[in-house]
């Protein structure tokens, strides 16, 4: 069978890719276990009545990485994250994967080969959620880096990405660029240059890993905070609180991983008292979005800014602008954008885009995270490597943090084997193999996502929904979409709201959903991407997680009020 692929735009057809018929029984694939709500209380007790082979606390990216590689080796594993899955740094990223092009800079060419590496290998496991995303890098004469300079960088990045980026780099002239990016300031203008990285969903990405960690057999659990850690005779025993539910738990395990990136020092001190010695060097990053109508964009540019690059990405129904790079000595729980934040990357993106004139009325949304990175004595935040650091304080336990996003796959078979050396020949013989080339969830691959483009019309008269929602879904859930749209049909009566109680449903029974504000966050794009961060739909989810959840009327209030606490938090900035 051959199918033609066309771009979004419809003008040019890329080529078309032949598919073995024998994919179309997508439905025969398996459905993934149980990873819901429902599920936490059993794992609760399951971690409490068995012993594991390794116990990771942390369930950002890396944390779901571990799990997923230590259960691909036929580990058994358990992993506890004292908030949400991602309500870290990993829902609070440039929301890219990427090789780092200005850590060529730097020199960190190792860095940049990996990354890139990593990067074509999530095209291939998680299609749905890394999609390809191309950038205009304007010059601009008397800038830091010359063009012909910046020429090499080009060629260079596609050398380490082995010519395997979805396209290769190409030079505009002045003229093309403003042909492509009218409102671009033009003053001093020299051209340009256009490349291949990628854009995704940071917090998704980090469930789905988790997912399929739970799919391998690891038990994870979120909102259970490790309180304290024991060790004697070869086994630890891990001391946690449900923060969800009154109660306590103790985990044994014969290794623990540390993954919880930015808490590092706050952690390890906490464990291990006077033997920790800090590490970390925490590097505060706040983005602000705004509407496509307001910065019409349809390329990612990147933009620089002293020593730090700010990124204008467009992604779903947003552009997201962002990010500072200062110190942050705090404790990671409290960091919020400010008024300084604020003004400094509006008027970074006024700078490149004067012709916009945006202003502070015009930001949809901001968000603001702590970067997990390792203090390498360099002289600024944005010169400080990216590189990730894996140790042991002690033979029992194993620290993991720096690193980038991009490279969490790489950085947790690090960790694992780290974590291996502390274990019996015995076992590290039986748990020798790593499994996590393979695609994050079983329905979604590269070729059933080239059969949805086949069904997507099909789709719409069997389940009787608009292909603007058929589109929604399959962006977001590829070849799974067909699984929501079989949910959407208990709420097409709730119009508008219909898709967001479908993701609130699905969010509930396959992603530990717990919350609104875990929904709003890190389930779905409504917080950063709506004018009114999507309360328009709030009663219709609020009763989808009541009825799924038996809330009562005061639960209901209770949750509809934190959520307001989160966007006065986040948006206190605002006068």
């Amino acid at each position: 069978m051959k199918i033609y692929i066309k771009n979004k735009d419809k003008k040019r057809v890329f080529g078309y890719i032949k598919i073995n018929i024998r994919f179309l029984n997508v439905n025969g694939i398996h459905q993934m276990k149980n990873f819901s709500v429902q599920k936490r209380s059993s794992n609760i007790k399951q971690l409490s009545d068995e012993t594991f082979d390794i116990v990771i606390v942390g369930g950002g990216i890396t944390g779901a990485g571990v799990a997923r590689d230590a259960a691909s080796r036929g580990m058994k594993v358990a992993l506890v994250e004292a908030q949400d899955f991602a309500e870290g740094t990993s829902s609070r990223s440039s929301k890219l994967i990427h090789g780092g092009i200005r850590y060529l800079e730097n020199l960190e060419l190792h860095l940049v080969f990996e990354a890139l590496s990593e990067r074509n290998l999530l095209f291939e496991i998680a299609p749905h959620l890394v999609h390809p995303l191309r950038f205009l890098l304007p010059v601009y004469k008397g800038g830091r880096v010359p063009i012909w300079q910046m020429a090499m960088g080009m060629w260079l990045y596609d050398i380490l990405a082995l010519f395997q980026a979805p396209k290769m780099h190409e030079y505009l002239n002045t003229e093309d660029v403003l042909d492509q990016f009218p409102y671009l300031q033009r003053k001093g203008l020299d051209g340009g240059f256009i490349y291949s990285d990628a854009a995704m969903d940071d917090d998704r990405l980090t469930i789905e890993t988790l997912r399929s960690a739970n799919d391998l057999g690891a038990i994870c659990v979120n909102h259970v905070k490790a309180t304290k850690l024991e060790h004697s005779e070869g086994l630890c025993v891990l001391k946690c609180e449900d923060q969800a539910q009154p109660g306590s738990l103790e985990i044994k395990a014969k290794h623990v991983v540390s993954a919880v990136g930015p808490w590092t020092d706050v952690f390890g001190e906490h464990l291990l008292k006077s033997k920790w010695k800090k590490v970390m060097r925490p590097s505060k990053g706040i983005h602000l979005t705004f509407t496509t109508d307001r910065v019409p964009l349809e390329k990612a540019i990147v933009m620089g800014a002293e020593e730090r690059i700010v990124f204008a990405i467009p992604r779903n129904d947003m552009v997201v602008v962002g990010t500072t790079d200062t110190d942050y000595k705090q404790n990671p729980d409290s960091v919020h954008s400010d008024e300084g934040d604020v003004q400094y990357v509006l008027g970074v993106i006024n700078d490149y885009f004067p012709g916009l004139g945006l202003q502070e009325s015009d930001i949809v949304s901001s968000y603001s995270g702590v970067r997990p990175l390792v203090h390498d004595g360099s002289e600024s935040e944005g010169k400080t490597s990216r590189e990730h650091t894996v140790f042991q304080p002690e033979p029992f336990i194993t620290f993991v943090s720096g690193g980038k996003y991009t490279t969490y796959r790489k950085m947790a078979l690090d960790v694992v084997e780290q974590a291996l050396e502390s274990y019996s020949s015995k076992d590290r013989v039986e748990f020798k193999n790593s499994q996590t080339r393979q695609p994050l969830n079983p329905k979604v691959t590269v070729d059933s996502q080239l059969i949805c483009e086949l069904q997507k019309r099909s789709w719409c008269k069997e389940f009787n929904v608009d292909l603007k929602s058929v589109e929604h879904f399959v962006f977001r859930y590829g070849f799974e979409a067909r699984d929501l749209l079989v949910i959407n049909q208990k709420y097409l009566n709730l119009d508008k709201s219909s898709i967001w109680a479908t993701e609130a449903d699905f969010a509930i029974e396959n992603t530990m959903c717990m919350g609104l504000v875990d929904f709003y966050i890190r389930r779905t794009p409504l917080f950063l991407s709506k004018k009114d961060h999507g309360f328009e739909f709030l009663e219709s989810i609020t009763n989808v997680f009541a009825e799924k959840l038996g809330w009562s009327k005061e639960e209901q209030a209770a949750q509809q009020n934190a959520l307001r606490q989160h966007l006065q938090k986040e948006m206190g900035w605002r006068k």
